[in-house]
């Protein structure tokens, strides 16, 4: 059993981590935020410690470790901006570390993180969940074993949130990297371990609710869309209650990956645990991506 902390425990995707934790059969022993609005982790962990403030927190991880209670890993949920340097505490307590995404916000920053993970024992990983994606991975076998063809490909991911959203870090570009960041970083993951490398970048819109723009790939040439904005979302699928909207198109085939979700991060975790895992590397490309579109000028 591996003991494990957790640095951003109030967040929407917090609950995904601590129950990868203990489907996996470990253990977590302390969790930190400035939120205390953290009951979930009663359905999980009720004995794990809980700390509002950083310093109280990084005292009692310090006093378990000087008293012989290992930290074997350090699962960061919190903010974009605030990756890089939770990823930095846990190399300097001799963790492992892993770290939802985006791992950073800018690309210079992975290459300053490798540079820490040599001089420590620990390594990183981040969570690229949908390359763990039956569907994902049956797409990009076929697309990788098929003669070699352009693909045009359309992303539209619609995802409404409240007006909560751009009160909240995640509104703020200088803490969430904007909207291709937050909510589009994983997509651009999935379609360039699909489709290659980026050989040209152009976005049409980058605004606080709606980002547009296009890719092009070794393999592919790709239009993308991204929005928070529930008015966004195609008449017809608002007409049925739902309040998100995900399609990908190749030519003229929809790929379909909706369902699958759930399990995913289980599936992330038990990969590391057992010698595997997507390494701080393997982000870069998507990171490049989003800091390209962050700081491109609108065509």
């Amino acid at each position: 059993m591996k003991n494990f902390i957790l640095i951003g425990a109030a967040g929407y995707i917090a609950p995904r981590h601590m129950k990868a934790i203990k489907d996996t059969g470990n253990n977590l022993i302390a969790a930190l935020d400035p939120n205390d609005s953290v009951g979930i982790i009663d359905s999980y962990f009720p004995e794990a410690d809980f700390f509002t403030e950083f310093e109280r927190f990084d005292r009692h991880i310090e006093k378990l470790r000087r008293s012989g209670t290992p930290i074997d890993y350090v699962s960061i949920c919190s903010p974009n901006y605030l990756h890089d340097a939770h990823i930095r505490f846990g190399l300097r307590i001799g963790a492992d570390v892993i770290c939802e995404k985006p791992i950073v916000l800018n690309p210079w920053n992975i290459d300053a993180l490798e540079e820490l993970e040599n001089e420590f024992e620990g390594n990183i990983y981040n969570i690229l969940q949908l390359r763990l994606h039956d569907s994902v991975i049956n797409l990009r076998n076929r697309i990788m074993q098929a003669p070699e063809k352009r693909h045009q490909v359309e992303l539209k991911y619609y995802t409404s949130r409240g007006k909560w959203y751009h009160h909240s870090w995640k509104g703020n570009i200088g803490k969430s990297g904007g909207i291709a960041t937050n909510i589009g970083v994983h997509f651009f993951d999935m379609l360039t371990w699909i489709f290659g490398d980026v050989k040209e970048s152009k976005v049409f819109r980058h605004e606080k609710a709606i980002a547009s723009g296009a890719l092009t790939l070794e393999r592919a040439d790709v239009n993308w869309v991204l929005s928070v904005d529930y008015n966004e979302i195609p008449e017809h699928i608002r007409a049925t209650g739902a309040r998100t909207y995900r399609a990908i198109h190749i030519g003229d085939e929809e790929f379909e990956f909706s369902g699958g979700f759930t399990e995913l991060h289980t599936k992330s975790y038990q990969d590391i645990l057992s010698g595997g895992g997507f390494r701080i590397r393997e982000a870069k490309k998507a990171i490049n991506i989003v800091h390209n579109i962050r700081n491109s000028s609108a065509i």
